[in-house]
């Protein structure tokens, strides 16, 4: 009887579904494991093989848990909304639910085929009304809260409202502006107007302008990561910075939460890090300088000691102050250098390596000895983080002692021999030098000093500082959630609770709204309603997904208390680590703040965190001289690596193109590029150079021509036509002609033609080989290149397990089994179930591989065996394992099955194989009890045929018995 996996998976998937095999109940009355993967985008582009890794992990620990009698909570949905989706419909002409539901309609398709134990009966969608409806709810919610710094939690801003009408804002400092103080008598003066703006400065949502990366040709705000070298990531299409009307997320207010939460969840340290950098907290001082041009400037510094060591001032271009304090001179420079700074992203100009600057023509005036300090902008200092403004002390700090050596600034030395005059010292133990009163002090001991003389002076205080900033919470664009707010006379206006959801209009055709505003400001009934025209960010969606699959399809609330309660924290959440500063950090923060405003019982949303790695593609590629069609071999390129004499044509790398191709098209011949460029228009009339360095010749271009005149190649030609170019073919020398395309091992991606659709591999090997053959690639947090290589081995093995059962007809029995039967399960009950539980699924999908090569060893068929080892195995490959339960009788599921126990007992040696040998060389083996005597051995050994053998008739001299390591015949 043959393994037919092909009918057998398609059997179990179809009767899991029809008896909804995976629905999940809120049972409060069992144990609960909440299993969570991070959804999808749906693109376009389907899944390909690097996708599942992380569900398929997920998906063996739910089934595995199943097995131990918990409730698993294990449920997909779609990141529907956002950026990627909307452009996708662009590209492709139509809207985005249309090529939404497509996507999501082949994803599950593809998920479905693969066997996951999803309860699609909990599926949401960002883009559903019914789901976006209560992501428009907890915004509202956000936005009539705000901070309470007395209490270090988020109250309603009704609250905030009574204590100003008390007392005004004396005990509760304004968040977005620190210098705004009011009585209770100047907050009843104000009108409405007034007030709402000082509300605005307090709220957790809240409304603001901001430099944001603004691409014209999407007609969007982008991300930092959306934006590479000055372009957008989708479609290479310029980026500038730009200042615009934002909503934002006031995140800041929870940084000391958000770090000390990361002590209680279970993340890697490497996570843990990104976050705890990312937040970046700091101790130091904020200090005013007054300016030559009369205005004063504030700075940020974690090292107020160094005072004296200021030799110059650093602004953000954004910085407010420049338009006023640039000097006539000088200010021709600062435009065009804005200009330049306006088309880089912020990750951009962190990253630089170069040292860029422009000297404004001002001058700030040291506020202990009044020394005057040059003002320069530069682009490594960003507006956000601090006050946008830092002092330079090049002894100190090395990016201020390259800035100062770059543009020739004079250093003052104030650590004394500490400083070598050849690189900056960042040290706080050194003495004090040129440093006015603090003449002579420990520069670690001077922090406390300076810091009361500031704030004796009042030129300063203490601040703690975080690198962190509020989160941009809206895009101009369509596909989006709705703001459910309204603007009247200037004043954010929440819609009230009955009319949500606020559902997207559905328009067929969109466009960029004037001045920056998204497209909704283009359509007449949206507008005369005064309705916000921007649209939530992709993560709005994301942020909370986790508590509506507790109860999905409740109408009357997000999540009801008993179900959040009972699921509570996410127990396992898999996912990539791009996500460790986005989505994570947000997500932390929305459940704290609805744990703050008392609607969950918890304000950690996930309890353990496994970030698994990238699958990564074998690409090929082509280069091509910029500017040109002339395209050159992987060899060219790699001439260029040595120096001396450079091939004619071209001089350097940067003047090079690198065009990713499709693998599946192109293999290295002639003929797969003549076929590669009809498939890819800018190769027509490509003239190619090989790696011999011999052009193309005419007869050869004609017949390039020739073929691409035919559309597909020999496909479209009659035998005639077909004979002529088979002909001229032949005279070509395709070894002479051979074109050598690059490779590297890098993301599997779309854009880089590297990607498997995981289809063909279910359709070949069967979904359980492929979901085995995954995790035997390597440990789960570790990225690995793909390679197909090892799946035969993997489709092998559930051959043999199959042959447990039948060869050509039934063999398995109900024979009682033996010790070493016994011994050989007992062993994979316990590694397996270590494995699965430290998630080292590859190291258990081996175990499986040792533990059936053993019974084929011990030729076990025996049903109190094998049916254990079903168990065991279901997990990894649930399909097989649920039509070899049914074979051996069973009318339930074995996806409820009880998981096998382990009993110790099996796996107490008893006897031991020892090596036997004679005069020092090993000759054969014994199996001896661990408890044999002198005696019983040298019996044992004297009775052995192959000693015999070996003696040739020479008596005993003695036999050396070490027990439980060696025993030694000596003739």
């Amino acid at each position: 009887m043959e393994y037919n996996f092909r009918d057998i998976e398609k059997k179990w998937q179809q009767r899991w579904a029809e008896t909804g095999a995976y629905t999940v109940k809120n049972d409060f009355s069992r144990p609960k494991c909440y299993v969570l993967d991070m959804f999808p985008y749906p693109s376009g582009a389907g899944l390909h093989v690097g996708h599942p890794l992380g569900y398929i992990a997920s998906d063996i620990y739910a089934r595995y848990k199943r097995l131990k009698g918990f409730n698993v909570l294990h449920t997909m949905g779609f990141d529907a909304f956002g950026l990627p989706a909307e452009q996708y419909a662009l590209d492709t002409g139509q809207h985005p639910a249309v090529t939404t539901e497509e996507n999501i309609r082949n994803f599950r398709e593809q998920l479905d085929n693969i066997g996951f134990s999803f309860d699609w009966s909990r599926e949401v969608r960002t883009s559903d009304p019914s789901y976006y409806k209560w992501t428009q709810w907890i915004f509202l919610e956000l936005f009539n809260s705000y901070f309470d710094r007395h209490s270090n939690r988020a109250r309603p801003i009704t609250t905030l409202v009574a204590s100003f009408e008390l007392a005004g804002n004396a005990g509760s400092p304004c968040p977005g502006d620190e210098s705004l103080v009011f009585t209770s008598s100047d907050w009843a003066s104000f009108d409405a107007r007034r007030r709402a703006d000082i509300l605005m400065l307090y709220r957790l949502a809240y409304c603001g302008y901001g430099e944001v990366n603004w691409c014209e040709a999407l007609g969007t705000v982008l991300a930092n990561d959306e934006v590479i070298n000055g372009v957008s990531e989708r479609g290479g299409y310029p980026v500038v910075r730009k200042r615009l009307r934002q909503w934002y997320l006031r995140i800041t207010e929870y940084a000391d939460r958000l770090l000390e939460g990361l002590e209680r969840v279970a993340y890697s340290e490497a996570m843990k890090e990104m976050q705890s950098n990312w937040i970046g907290k700091s101790y130091g001082a904020n200090i005013f300088f007054d300016m030559s041009s009369g205005d004063r400037l504030e700075v940020y510094t974690t090292r107020p000691d160094t005072i004296f060591g200021v030799d110059f001032m650093v602004l953000a271009p954004e910085h407010e102050l420049i338009s006023r304090i640039a000097t006539p001179d000088r200010r021709a420079a600062v435009e065009e250098y804005l200009a330049y700074v306006g088309s880089r992203s912020e990750r951009e100009r962190m990253a630089e390596k170069r040292i860029t600057g422009c000297f404004t023509g001002a001058f700030a005036l040291n506020p202990f000895d009044n020394r005057r300090i040059p003002v320069w902008i530069s682009e490594y200092v960003l507006a956000g983080y601090g006050t946008g403004a830092i002092m330079g002390v090049p002894c100190g700090d090395e990016r201020d002692f390259r800035f100062a050596k770059h543009f020739d600034i004079p250093i003052t030395n104030i650590i004394g021999d500490a400083y070598t005059g050849e690189t900056a010292n960042p040290t706080k133990d050194a003495t004090l030098s040129n440093s006015g009163f603090l003449n002579g002090m420990v520069m670690r001991d001077a922090i406390e000093v300076v810091l009361n003389r500031l704030e004796k002076m009042k030129i300063g205080r203490r601040k703690v500082n975080f690198k962190m900033r509020d989160a941009a919470f809206s895009r101009q664009r369509y596909w989006g959630e709705p703001f459910p707010i309204r603007w009247i006379d200037g004043i954010a206006v929440p819609l009230p609770v009955s009319d949500l959801p606020l559902e997207l209009p559905h328009i067929e055709k969109y466009g960029p709204g004037p001045e920056g505003e998204g497209p909704l400001a283009n359509i007449p009934s949206w507008t005369a309603q005064h309705l916000e025209t921007n649209t939530m960010p992709g993560y709005a969606g994301s942020s909370w997904y986790f508590l509506r699959y507790m109860d999905p399809h409740n109408n009357a609330e997000f999540c009801s208390r008993a179900a959040s309660d009972y699921w509570n924290q996410v127990d396992l959440y898999i996912g990539g680590t791009e996500h460790a500063v986005g989505h994570l950090l947000y997500s932390r923060m929305w459940t704290k703040a609805l744990y703050d405003l008392e609607f969950i019982g918890f304000d950690e949303p996930y309890k353990k965190l496994v970030n698994q790695g990238m699958i990564q593609g074998s690409s090929r590629f082509v280069y091509r001289l910029k500017g040109t069609n002339i395209f050159v071999s992987k060899g060219l390129i790699d001439d260029l690596i040595y120096t001396g004499p450079q091939p004619p044509i071209f001089y350097h790398t940067s003047e090079v193109d690198r065009l990713h191709v499709d693998v599946n098209i192109v293999d290295g011949e002639l003929l797969d590029i003549v076929e590669f460029m009809a498939w890819k228009p800018e190769f027509n009339n490509a003239e190619f150079i090989f790696e011999n360095g011999k052009k193309l010749g005419q007869g050869e271009r004609k017949l390039i021509q020739y073929l691409l005149n035919s559309k597909k190649g020999l496909e479209f030609l009659n035998e005639e036509q077909e004979m002529d170019v088979l002909n001229k073919l032949k005279i070509l020398d395709i070894s002479e002609f051979k074109y050598v395309c690059g490779s590297e091992v890098e993301k599997m991606s779309k854009s880089k033609y590297n990607t498997v659709n995981p289809n063909f591999l279910v359709q070949k090997y069967g979904a359980d080989t492929y979901r085995m053959y995954e995790m035997f690639l390597g440990p789960v947090e570790q990225s690995k290149p793909w390679d197909t290589k090892g799946i035969e081995g993997v489709h092998r093995f559930l051959r043999k397990l199959w042959r447990l059962f039948y060869d050509e007809q039934k063999i398995w029995s109900n024979a009682a089994p033996a010790d070493s039967d016994l011994k050989v399960l007992h062993r994979a009950i316990k590694k397996i179930e270590e494995d699965t539980e430290r998630f080292s699924f590859n190291t258990a999908v081996s175990a499986f591989m040792v533990c059936v090569n053993d019974l084929h060893d011990l030729k076990c068929h025996k049903r109190a065996i094998l049916e254990p080892l079903l168990i065991l195995l279901t997990p990894y490959a649930p399909h097989v394992c649920e039509e070899l339960w049914h074979d051996l009788g069973h009318t339930d599921s074995i996806l409820d099955a009880a998981y096998p126990k382990l009993e110790l007992k099996y796996l107490v040696e008893s006897s031991k194989m020892y090596p036997i040998a004679i005069n020092g060389k090993t000759r054969t083996e014994l199996d001896i009890a661990l408890d044999a005597s002198q005696a019983d051995v040298e019996a044992l050994v004297r009775n052995n045929e192959v000693v015999q053998k070996w003696l040739e008739g020479k008596p005993f001299r003695k036999v050396v018995y070490v027990p439980g390591k060696m025993i030694n015949v000596v003739t």
